[in-house]
């Protein structure tokens, strides 16, 4: 049974052309292809890979006729590698910033129901603070999210777990929960209707988030209370601009964050369905790597958030009594 790397052997030997080596063949899966794209021989390339391995004390890649995927310890080997060369990449970019007289970086993912107002509420504050602060900001599926997480491309994002596993990873620092609507156009048959009854809702096509995403979990959770069966014809996408282009182009029904239609349905482009079905809000927060709390204007950032979404708590309060 081979020995253990220790820390101090592994600092020794290891470098970041290793990892380079190892990001750059799990992506190409060629000797050839990544032997090419660092400029070195496929011979010089081969025994780098032949010692890393020793080094490791065991496969990082398979050999097969026309491919070279990772092993199973090579899948982890090559998260850490990909992880590692983001970091390097984000201090590179830092220190270019900073010497140019800039004021660092945040990198912040959101789910669309976030981009909609939460963040670019939070964008403009921070923004008056730091005029020169650099805020990248990707926006998708949380669960797209939280593999960026994962990989260090994101300094912390707004949305929700998806696997109970991502709670050991990251916190959890609630913001709002955020009701849904069952939206369709101004010319859909069911706006006839004062009340849409349930079994109503299966005989029109459906704009739906993919399979596994929390929005749709919700809306499952919502039909089997009512005991009824999810729609059988829809479509599953995650673009907002392809659901607000297929709800405008047909009689379909969508179930979407309130927040992300409030102009449509202000403007009377979109109707709200009012339907028997309970859908229950889902809260999302704000997810940072756990032991390794945000610091400077990602913290800030962070407190601006939390902030705001005390002032809304506290104005909903307020308009209740």
């Amino acid at each position: 049974m081979p020995s253990d790397i220790t820390h101090s052997s592994f600092c020794n030997w290891i470098r970041f052309k290793h990892l380079v080596l190892i990001d750059t063949l799990a992506r190409t899966r060629n000797m050839h292809a990544t032997a090419t794209r660092m400029n070195l021989s496929q011979p010089a390339l081969s025994k780098m890979l032949r010692d890393l391995e020793e080094q490791f004390g065991f496969a990082l890649f398979e050999r097969l006729p026309r491919s070279m995927p990772p092993t199973e310890l090579g899948e982890y080997v090559v998260r850490y590698a990909q992880g590692a060369l983001a970091d390097s990449q984000q201090f590179v970019d830092q220190v270019n910033r900073l010497r140019k007289g800039g004021h660092g970086s945040i990198r912040v993912g959101g789910i669309f129901a976030a981009t909609a107002v939460v963040l670019p509420q939070a964008i403009a504050a921070i923004k008056a603070r730091s005029p020169l602060l650099s805020i990248e900001v990707v926006e998708h599926s949380s669960d797209h999210l939280l593999a960026m997480m994962e990989q260090n491309k994101l300094d912390l994002m707004i949305g929700r777990f998806t696997e109970e596993r991502f709670s050991q990873q990251f916190d959890f620092q609630a913001l709002e929960p955020e009701p849904f609507s069952l939206v369709v156009n101004r010319e859909h048959p069911l706006n006839q209707l004062e009340c849409t009854p349930l079994e109503a809702l299966g005989d029109w096509p459906w704009v739906l988030y993919p399979l596994g995403t929390p929005i749709r979990e919700r809306l499952e959770q919502a039909f089997r209370v009512a005991g009824i069966a999810t729609p059988a014809d829809s479509i599953d996408t995650i673009s907002m601009p392809m659901f607000l282009q297929l709800l405008q182009s047909g009689p379909m029904i969508a179930m979407l964050p309130r927040s992300m239609v409030a102009a449509q349905l202000a403007s009377g482009q979109f109707r709200e369905l009012q339907t028997p079905l309970h859908l229950a809000p889902l809260e999302y927060g704000i997810i940072t790597r756990k032991d390794e709390p945000p610091t400077g204007s990602a913290r800030d950032f962070v407190e601006i958030l939390l902030d705001f979404a005390r002032q809304r708590r506290a104005g909903e309060g307020g308009a209740s009594d």
